[in-house]
């Protein structure tokens, strides 16, 4: 089969891999039907070092069942699916608590030897705890926004509900990629009566403000915050949901929130160390959010999407199939493309 490798900053390749085929007895074989690019794919593929050997990559996907382990008794072959872009085992007390990134017998796709979601087909582990049967057809028109489940909604979700956002919320969401547009859309739908959105593309604002975004703010840095001052009478906003990863947007959050405010970031930190000293602490301000466990929402953000109370697959503005990968991550890097979905 077909699957995407990455060899370095800049380097991604689509070359033939081994089928997979079940290894363990609680494994599935999935056909991928849908796929994409993340924006945490191009961490690596703006800074990976080169190798000789190249990485299977790619973390979000929908597909059909094909095979089942013997100890698998949820699914069955024919089966849609879409998987959260951690897998888990869904029995631990990790996972019973919500919290299934941190699942011991768990892990990432593309890493230890588990098949990446950029491909044809995955190896799914802990299929029954990790795989989530979806009652909709292999072509249903819904797919984009099913697919949305598997990462990008699920943890604009995890934002917004660690940051305490519900009725009345203020909110100020850092970053218009794919993440910080779901979660203006998760703050809408959880109740928010104001939300700011920071951002300065506007194909991508004017979809957040479709998403629920009542005010857009294009300024960044220093000028950003006083922008959100100016429009919070002084106060700055009751939460703020980091959508970015970078010091920067941390301190952008910092300075937008009001004092006894929340700051969460689900943006993945591309730094060691942030501004949380003597000032956070003075104006106890809370810091929040961390890696999203996408399949403890899975279901309760199902039927939303399912009716079409929310559309988040409205975030993939270009199509792709696998042979083209490639250029989606050159296209999502010099920001010709917000997310790329990709037909296997």
């Amino acid at each position: 089969m077909k699957a995407t490798l990455i060899y370095g900053a800049g380097d991604i390749r689509v070359e033939d891999v081994p089928d997979p085929s079940v290894q363990e007895p609680t494994d599935a074989v999935v056909r991928v039907l849908r796929t994409c690019i993340c924006g945490s794919d191009l961490w690596p593929y703006g800074s990976r070092p080169a190798t000789g050997e190249g990485e299977r990559i790619g973390h979000e996907f929908l597909g059909v069942v094909e095979e089942t382990g013997a100890d698998v008794s949820r699914l069955k072959p024919g089966d849609v699916v879409v998987a959260p872009f951690a897998y888990a085992d869904n029995t631990c007390q990790f996972c019973t608590e919500g919290l299934h990134t941190s699942c011991p017998r768990g892990g990432y796709w593309g890493a230890d030897g588990v098949d990446g979601a950029q491909g044809e087909a995955v190896r799914a582990p802990w299929a029954d705890g990790t795989l989530v049967k979806l009652p909709v057809a292999e072509d249903s028109v819904l797919l984009p926004s099913l697919l949305t489940l598997a990462d990008v909604f699920c943890t604009g979700h995890h934002c917004a509900v660690t940051a305490g956002v519900g009725s009345g919320t203020t909110v100020t969401v850092v970053g218009d990629g794919a993440v910080g547009l779901c979660a203006v859309l998760a703050a809408r739908r959880l109740g928010a009566k104001r939300i700011l959105l920071m951002g300065r593309h506007a194909s991508r604002t004017d979809l957040g403000r479709d998403f629920g975004a009542t005010d857009v703010i294009p300024e960044r840095g220093e000028e950003g915050i006083a922008r959100v001052r100016e429009l919070t009478d002084g106060e700055g906003t009751h939460t703020v949901l980091e959508c970015v990863g970078t010091r920067p947007a941390l301190e952008t959050a910092f300075g937008a929130v009001r004092d006894g405010g929340r700051v969460s970031r689900v943006g993945v930190p591309q730094y060691e160390e942030g501004p949380v000293g003597r000032d956070m602490f003075l104006r106890n301000v809370t810091l929040t959010g961390g890696v999203a466990p996408a399949r403890a929402y899975i279901e309760e953000l199902l039927p939303d999407v399912l009716d079409g109370a929310v559309e988040p697959g409205r975030v993939f503005d270009r199509t792709v199939g696998l042979d083209e990968v490639p250029d989606g991550y050159r296209a999502m890097a010099e920001r010709e493309a917000l997310k790329v979905f990709v037909r296997p």
